[in-house]
């Protein structure tokens, strides 16, 4: 394509009649609307997350979204600080602890975009929730705050509770 005449393309209109009546697309013959979609924040239960047509419009699987985006974020702030992800000085050599780290930070980073694209409804609520998630996670997992008094769990070796964190 010429970039040099785009001047004399025609702009897309979409003023026709049968678009205004229905809110289809397609020329008029579906049945399809078009839906709003917010761009600013906004609060209620009415939104849509992640996947088309969920949460709904039920309070009970809004409340469920909440909790599915908070724990998509702890889990994403477990695997930033684990150790498995650091891995270990003796094994830095080993092929297969660098495919281990590699799928690791794969599923975190994957976490991470999960969580951002809720974030991107642009429900308030879902905001809320993944930065509680993120605050729990990194107070749980990354701060100094439930660490042994003794040192750092990273140089004493693995903690008791069997969590490699």
């Amino acid at each position: 394509m010429d970039h040099g005449n785009m001047h004399d393309m025609p702009t897309p209109s979409i003023s026709s009649p049968s678009m205004m009546n229905n809110g289809s697309m397609n020329g008029g013959g579906g049945h399809h609307k078009m839906m709003m979609m917010h761009m600013t924040f906004f609060w209620g239960k009415n939104t849509e997350v992640l996947f088309s047509g969920w949460p709904g419009t039920s309070s009970g699987m809004y409340a469920l979204c909440l909790i599915f985006v908070f724990f998509l974020a702890v889990i994403t702030e477990w695997l930033a600080h684990s150790s498995l992800l650091r891995g270990t000085t003796g094994d830095s050599a080993n092929p297969a602890a660098g495919l281990v780290q590699t799928a690791v930070y794969t599923l975190r980073t994957g976490l991470a975009y999960l969580v951002m694209l809720a974030v991107m409804s642009f429900n308030a609520g879902v905001f809320l929730a993944a930065l509680a998630g993120h605050a729990i996670g990194f107070m749980l997992f990354g701060s100094r705050t439930f660490r042994s008094s003794s040192g750092d769990q990273k140089t004493n070796g693995p903690p008791l509770s069997g969590c490699a964190c």
